[in-house]
C-alpha cells in the first residue's frame, strides 16, 4: 500500500532532551531519562497519536559535547529502538549508525532483526562521521578522508544490501509434517570482494517484513549526494532556504533518474527545528528562556562550530568573516551540509553572527512561532516542490512533540497534505514506498 502523493511525510527527531542544548535546564523530565526507554517510549506515542512516519535517533560512536553543563551520553539506537519499537503499533523506527565505524555483516544483521521485531517499521540512518573523537575510538588518529570515508560507506551499503537480499522470499518453507524448513537453493551465499570488504554470507536471517529496512541517508556533500541519489530511500537535508530547498530537491530527483530509479522512490526530507507557542510573543519567550540558559556565549560556539572558526574570530553584530572561510568542498572537519546550509542562510539573508546563531538550531532550520506559522512553512515548502516531507526536531520534550502532535498536525490534516490514519503496517507504507524486490527476483525477471 502507499499513501496519497498529496500526502506529506513527518519524521520526529529525538536529539536528547530536545533540539535546544538549555532543553534538559526546563526539567520537564528528570535528567537520567536519556537512559530510560520510556521517556522514548513516550514520545513515540504521542507521534504516534499524530500518526506520524516515524521517529529518528542520531548517534555517535563518541563522547561529544561539554558533560560539565550538557547532556551528551547516549543509549545505543538499534537496542533502544527494539524497546520502543515493542512499545508502539504503527509508528517507523530509524537508527543512526556509521559506516566508518561497523561492519557490514553484523550491522545487516542488526538492522534486519530490529525490522523483524519491530514488524517492518525500521530504518537504517547511513552516517559517515566526520569527527575525530570518534576515530580515536577505533584505533585512529584521526576521521579519515571525506571522499575515503564516502567510498568505503558506498562499498559498505552495497555488501548489506546483498546480505538483506541473502535469502529470497520464498525460502523459508515451514513445513513441519515434511520436516522441511527452508530451501537452501534459494539462500545465497553473496561471495563479495571488494577494497574494503570481504563477506561470504548469507545472512543468518530471512528477508525482513518491508523486505529489507528502508535506508535512510543524511549528507548533502558531494559524497552524500551520490551516496544517496543511489541508494537511500530518504533523504535527511540541511537547507535553510526554499530557493535551496527546491534546488536540492530538483537534483536529487534528478540523480536518482540517472542512476535508473523511479524519483518518486526517494523522499526528500529536509530538518525543521521549531518552537512554537500559542502567539508569536510567546514562541519567542519561551526561546528567550532556553536561550537564557543556554547563554549567548553558547550561541556563537555553535555557529563558529560549524563555519570552523574560533569563536575569538567573530564580531558578533558582523557579517561571517567570509574571507577566512574556504570552500565547502575542502572542509574536513565536520558536515559539509549542515556548513553549506548555515552559510547560504547568511549569504542569502546578509545576517549578523548574532542573527545567525537565532536562525539555526543543531545545524538546521528554525522557527520559533505559532502553530499557523510552523504549518505555513511545512505546507509552502511541500507545494513549492522543496521537500516530500520533514524531520521535525521539537526545541524540547515532551511539550515540543505534543504540541506539534497537537496544534500542527490537525491544521496539515485540515488543508489536505497529511494522513489522517495510516493505511498500512510498515514503513514503506508510512513513506509511500513499495516492497522492494530482491536482487535474485530481478535477475530471474530479466533472463
Amino acid at each position: 500500500m502507499s499513501q496519497p502523493a498529496q500526502h506529506m511525510s513527518i519524521g520526529m527527531n529525538i536529539l536528547g532532551f530536545g533540539a535546544h542544548s538549555g532543553a534538559w535546564r526546563q526539567a520537564e523530565v528528570p535528567a537520567n531519562a536519556y537512559l530510560d526507554p520510556a521517556y522514548y517510549s513516550n514520545i513515540a506515542r504521542i507521534a504516534e497519536r499524530g500518526k506520524l512516519d516515524a521517529i529518528f535517533l542520531a548517534d555517535g560512536p563518541a563522547l561529544f559535547g561539554d558533560i560539565a553543563e550538557h547532556p551528551a551520553a547516549r543509549l545505543e539506537p538499534t537496542v533502544l529502538l527494539t524497546a520502543v519499537a515493542l512499545a508502539t503499533r504503527h509508528i517507523g523506527v530509524i537508527a543512526t549508525a556509521s559506516s566508518s565505524y561497523n561492519d557490514p555483516y553484523n550491522l545487516a544483521r542488526r538492522f534486519s532483526s530490529l525490522d523483524h521485531i519491530s514488524g517492518g517499521r525500521a530504518a537504517w540512518n547511513v552516517v559517515t562521521n566526520a569527527g575525530d573523537a570518534a576515530a580515536q575510538n577505533f584505533g585512529l588518529a584521526g576521521a579519515p578522508r571525506h571522499v575515503d570515508r564516502y567510498a568505503r560507506a558506498d562499498e559498505f551499503i552495497d555488501v548489506t544490501l546483498k546480505l538483506w537480499d541473502s535469502w529470497e522470499d520464498d525460502a523459508v518453507i515451514g513445513d513441519a509434517q515434511r520436516g522441511r524448513f527452508a530451501d537452501p537453493a534459494k539462500v545465497h551465499a553473496i561471495d563479495f570482494v571488494g577494497a574494503h570488504f570481504s563477506v561470504k554470507g548469507p545472512l543468518n536471517l530471512p528477508r525482513s517484513p518491508q523486505g529489507r529496512p528502508v535506508l535512510v541517508q543524511a549528507g548533502s556533500s558531494e559524497g552524500g549526494k551520490a551516496l544517496g541519489s543511489r541508494y537511500a530511500d530518504a533523504i535527511f537535508t540541511t537547507q535553510t532556504t526554499l530557493v535551496d530547498g527546491q534546488a536540492f530537491y530538483q537534483e536529487m530527483k534528478q540523480r536518482a533518474r540517472q542512476w535508473g530509479r523511479n524519483p518518486e522512490h526517494l523522499k526528500i526530507m529536509p530538518g525543521l527545528s521549531t518552537v512554537i507557542g500559542s502567539s508569536e510573543a510567546e514562541a519567542q519567550a519561551r526561546f528567550d528562556q532556553l536561550n537564557a540558559y543556554y547563554g549567548e556565549a553558547g550561541l556563537i560556539n555553535q555557529v563558529a562550530a560549524r563555519v570552523g572558526l574560533a569563536v575569538s574570530e567573530l564580531e558578533l553584530d558582523a557579517p561571517l568573516p567570509w574571507e577566512r572561510i574556504g570552500p565547502v568542498a575542502e572542509f574536513e572537519r565536520g558536515s559539509h551540509g549542515f556548513l553549506e546550509a548555515q552559510l547560504n542562510l547568511a549569504r542569502r539573508e546578509n545576517l549578523t553572527i548574532r542573527e545567525l546563531s537565532r536562525r539555526i538550531l543543531v545545524g538546521h532550520r528554525l522557527i520559533v512561532g505559532t502553530p499557523e506559522q510552523v504549518a505555513d512553512t511545512l505546507e509552502h515548502w511541500f507545494r513549492a516542490g522543496a521537500a516530500d516531507g520533514f524531520n521535525i526536531m521539537p526545541d524540547m520534550f515532551p511539550s515540543g512533540v505534543e504540541v506539534f502532535v497537537d496544534e500542527v498536525v490537525p491544521l496539515l490534516q485540515k488543508r489536505g497534505v497529511f494522513r489522517h490514519e495510516y493505511q498500512g503496517s510498515t514503513l514503506r507504507d508510512h513513506l509511500g514506498l513499495p516492497y522492494p524486490a530482491s536482487q535474485y527476483q530481478r535477475a530471474a525477471a530479466a533472463v
